[in-house]
């Protein structure tokens, strides 16, 4: 574990005193700064747009930008509610009703949220999907949630299985003319302008659906996570705290709007904050983000550690030649940011990176490295406000302090998942303790309340007595000089001992050979333990990753085994 602490960043940040707010905090003290509070009318749409759109002082106020090939977009509170009224009025006429579902299937561009918001609105539930979903996952998420509609671009409505397509009433085609694929085929261009751009939202339970987002299982088919309009408190509460978002902030968080951070933390936290948000619809390269923070004048940055790690593997000249004074807080969310991607980001664009953790099921940021607080650097950081965590053992009982276990969350925050979509016993696996939401990662807490993420729970590595995380062989891994990035995975013997495989990939310059291949076992064994049964180390081009650049070890323990590890090429830019 990092025993390395970076004093607080920002002492006047709007989370100033985070142990009694943590002591005091109730989320019935959040409720009022809604209008649902006092109107007893529900809607997401209302809180985060359509009260700006009415405020004199606010609705001019820019509350997207959208950037692609260097042609910016920008809507106000109020054009972004006037032109989601006409999408919401068009969805009316085709026949939609509450709790139909749309699937999204668009790249990044601004119809994505305007058609967003017009199902909130509406009580539709909505689904953004990865715009490189190939045919076969298409297939299994569209026969599992049954969307009544599917919004796409034509140059990827012909990916859509056409044996599914039979089963969905209308496919409406953006941007483009419809393309004569099936008989439901509509095309908006045309039609959306003539829509009203007045829209009453549909006022609904707290607990209706919002929207569905599919996930991957490590033991089954991606899940469908039903998340509502009651989570609107946890993303008012996590912008404030864990973002800093203040009036006049720009908030560009980089995340893909199929991936639940750019579902809740481009769109819905910052509106409900009444900030703007910025929008990147060109592909990741380390000279478009620095340009995007220096020419939107981007004040608080939401990343990854991948693309942290793809901006410093860019050198430490190119931020020099970008003004990036407006930026004053870096957050980021996915894998575990190394010591070095840390200390490169202090010491290249001056702040001091911020992590957090949360997942797609607990729908909303749960742990966190706060900006008033001392930061350490490896941690996710400590439970917000209003959630309650802990390592727990098999039988559900609280671990000790720096002692392995399985993460869990006191059920009761309000953006907890609603539920599996048409799979109740898999969601009912999260509450196998009760009380407790089980988040299937493993982690450890130090002396100050500070967890550290070590593995998910089936990546356990038996040393002896103990229990080992990935996490601590990865770390020490990468501490040998001719490794770039380490993954391992846990094994059985033909003697049914547990072994210990690595995968690593090699800095430039570095030839795989077999002297090297014992030299890193040798250097984890003197590192690490003696006891450490580290089998073999295979050398990799590269390590099957998610889109927030967490490593795949499922698919790697899939390969040893010879089954399929599902395909990657959506995980791919």
């Amino acid at each position: 574990m990092i025993k390395a602490k970076v004093p607080p960043q920002n002492s006047g940040a709007n989370l100033k005193n985070y142990h009694q707010t943590y002591e005091t905090f109730s989320w019935d003290d959040i409720a009022p700064q809604f209008d649902w509070h006092e109107t007893g009318q529900v809607n997401i749409v209302h809180e985060a747009v359509d009260r700006w759109a009415a405020d004199p002082e606010h609705r001019d106020h820019t509350a997207l930008i959208f950037e692609k090939d260097g042609h910016v977009v920008r809507y106000s509170f109020l054009e972004l509610k006037q032109q989601s009224c006409r999408w919401a009025n068009l969805f009316l006429e085709l026949g939609l009703k509450p709790g139909d579902r749309v699937f999204i299937f668009l790249p990044r561009c601004p119809e994505l949220y305007l058609a967003m918001l017009a199902c909130a609105r509406l009580g539709l539930v909505f689904s953004p999907l990865y715009s490189t979903l190939n045919y076969a996952e298409l297939e299994v998420r569209v026969r599992n949630a049954e969307p009544r509609a599917i919004l796409t671009h034509p140059d990827l409505a012909e990916r859509i299985p056409r044996e599914v397509l039979t089963e969905v009433e209308k496919l409406f085609i953006c941007q483009g003319p419809a393309l004569g694929l099936c008989s439901q085929e509509i095309s908006l261009d045309s039609r959306i302008s003539g829509m009203s751009e007045n829209c009453e939202p549909v006022w609904l339970d707290p607990k209706a659906p919002l929207y569905l987002l599919y996930t991957s299982g490590s033991t089954g088919p991606p899940k469908g996570v039903v998340h509502t309009h009651r989570d609107m408190l946890g993303y008012l509460m996590t912008g404030r705290y864990v973002l800093d978002l203040r009036a006049d902030d720009i908030l560009w968080t980089d995340g893909d709007p199929a991936w639940v951070t750019g579902t809740a933390y481009a769109a819905f936290a910052p509106w409900l904050c009444g900030v703007t948000s910025v929008v990147l619809g060109d592909p990741f390269a380390a000279s478009t983000s620095y340009r995007t923070l220096e020419r939107h004048k981007v004040t608080v940055w939401y990343t990854t550690p991948r693309n942290i790690n793809w901006m410093a593997a860019a050198g430490d000249d190119l931020p020099r030649r970008y003004d990036l004074a407006s930026l004053r807080h870096i957050t980021c969310v996915g894998e575990s940011l190394a010591p070095e991607l840390f200390y490169w980001v202090k010491k290249n664009l001056g702040l001091t990176p911020h992590e957090n953790w949360w997942m797609t099921e607990t729908g909303m940021i749960c742990l966190a490295n706060f900006p008033s607080l001392t930061v350490k650097p490896g941690s996710m950081g400590v439970p917000v406000p209003g959630v309650e965590a802990a390592v727990l053992d098999e039988s559900g009982e609280p671990q000790p302090l720096l002692t392995l276990g399985q993460l869990a969350l006191k059920i009761g925050w309000p953006a907890m998942m609603a539920d599996i979509w048409r799979d109740e016993g898999r969601y009912q696996l999260y509450f196998r303790h009760e009380g407790w939401f089980l988040t299937g990662d493993m982690a450890l807490t130090d002396e100050e309340g500070y967890f550290f993420h070590q593995g998910r729970n089936d990546d356990l590595i038996k040393v002896g007595d103990k229990l080992l995380g990935p996490f601590e062989v990865e770390h020490v891994l990468c501490r040998h000089p001719a490794v770039n990035e380490a993954a391992v995975i846990s094994q059985t013997s033909s003697a049914a001992k547990p072994v210990v495989k690595a995968f690593v990939t090699l800095r430039d310059g570095v030839t795989p050979s077999a002297r090297l291949n014992e030299e890193i076992k040798a250097f984890v064994k003197a590192n690490l333990s003696e006891e450490i049964p580290l089998r073999e180390v295979a050398f990799l081009d590269t390590l099957p990753k998610t889109l927030s650049g967490k490593v795949l070890r499922r698919v790697l323990r899939a390969r040893e085994l010879g089954l399929p590890g599902g395909d990657l090429s959506r995980l791919q830019d």
